[in-house]
């Protein structure tokens, strides 16, 4: 195994277990690494794909230098990610379903990975099916998943599942290091859940306004739910904007795409988005009552909101420790409910008004 390998998945030990094995015992034609953002699934995708990759080059050296490279000059190695809010469904047929069919241009393999692979639509994963079930003996596929759900099950059924966790706060400490201030940093790691992606947003303006708009939801008064709302609808009008532009510039470039797919795609995107800041502010909120918990009970050191400690001392001296637990509960069903897509305005007034009594 090489220090690359070694490197990309030293806080993931199942995953590097089982592709050590697989080097040893000899890949498998297709890999599903799934979790969260920030975990480390990209890195490890591509070590991975130098080692097979050098395994079967006349110079093992040169061809996994040229592998690690990012972009990868390697020829060998076909790498697809989403430029919009999805793959393009022309993409996945040229540069995957058909290029497999092409033997290697050096050596005796060919990795072809997917990343987002949760964002190609239905009709790209039923066209990959067969790419997947009878692969050429010289291809591998490796997808990339942080919502594996959203796959369709005959496509992760065909993939053997490569399991990646949360990193461990002081691995994302580490990784925001000059990013913020030492406690908005330890309190970002704490309450990014493992991912760095997460944490670097919380370190934003966007994500600074909504961490600051949760603080009063279980106050009287002034709507406090709308803050969060906003929050969520602010991030989703950017993400529509950024999806429209990267389409539009696919467009221009020669992509075939209309402009009423160019519209519901960016509408996509900005439901996702929307819909996903929203949840954060939701988990952000849920911290913020098991926090007045802890403080109450005697234990400040365990609390995620390490930069707030003033003020969660402040609200712990008011609040009840059972009552704070319920609050935690209340949040989390509220997020329940939202799954089931009720009016998010009325699941957040009535938390709001549930939080208050």
């Amino acid at each position: 195994m090489t220090g690359a390998l070694h490197t990309s998945t030293q806080h993931q030990f199942r995953a590097r277990a089982a592709l050590e094995a697989a080097l040893k015992t000899g890949p498998t034609h297709a890999y599903l690494f799934r979790g969260p953002r920030g975990s480390g699934k990209r890195a490890a995708a591509r070590a991975f794909a130098a080692e097979i990759l050098a395994a079967a080059a006349e110079d093992p050296d040169d061809a996994r230098r040229r592998a690690l490279l990012d972009p990868s000059p390697h020829p060998d190695l076909v790498w697809i990610a989403p430029r919009g809010a999805q793959h393009l469904v022309e993409e996945i047929r040229e540069q995957v379903i058909r290029a497999a069919s092409y033997r290697p241009f050096e050596g005796e393999r060919r990795v072809f990975v997917i990343e987002a692979a949760e964002a190609m639509r239905d009709e790209s994963q039923n066209a990959l099916l067969k790419t997947l079930e009878e692969p050429p003996e010289y291809a591998h596929l490796i997808l990339l998943a942080s919502e594996p759900e959203m796959l369709l099950e005959t496509v992760a059924s065909r993939c053997q599942p490569i399991e990646f966790g949360p990193l461990p706060v002081a691995a994302v400490e580490a990784a925001l290091e000059g990013g913020a201030d030492s406690a908005e940093a330890k309190a970002a790691a704490r309450l990014s859940g493992g991912d760095v992606e997460r944490a670097r947003f919380l370190l934003s303006d966007p994500g600074r306004r909504l961490r600051a708009g949760v603080f009063g939801l279980g106050k009287e008064g002034g709507a406090p739910w709308r803050r969060l709302l906003k929050s969520a609808e602010e991030a989703g009008a950017d993400a529509e904007a950024a999806t429209r532009e990267a389409l539009e510039e696919e467009r221009a470039a020669g992509v075939k795409r209309s402009a009423r797919d160019v519209s519901d795609e960016a509408k996509r995107a900005a439901r996702r988005r929307r819909t996903e800041v929203l949840d954060i502010g939701l988990e952000l909120a849920a911290s913020w009552f098991r926090d007045l918990a802890a403080v109450g009970a005697g234990a400040p050191e365990v609390a995620y909101n390490q930069d707030r400690l003033t003020q969660l001392q402040s609200q712990a001296e008011e609040v009840d420790l059972a009552e704070a637990r319920r609050a935690v509960e209340l949040v989390q069903d509220t997020r329940r409910r939202l799954d089931l897509n009720v009016s998010e305005e009325l699941a957040l007034e009535a938390l709001a008004a549930r939080l208050a009594a």
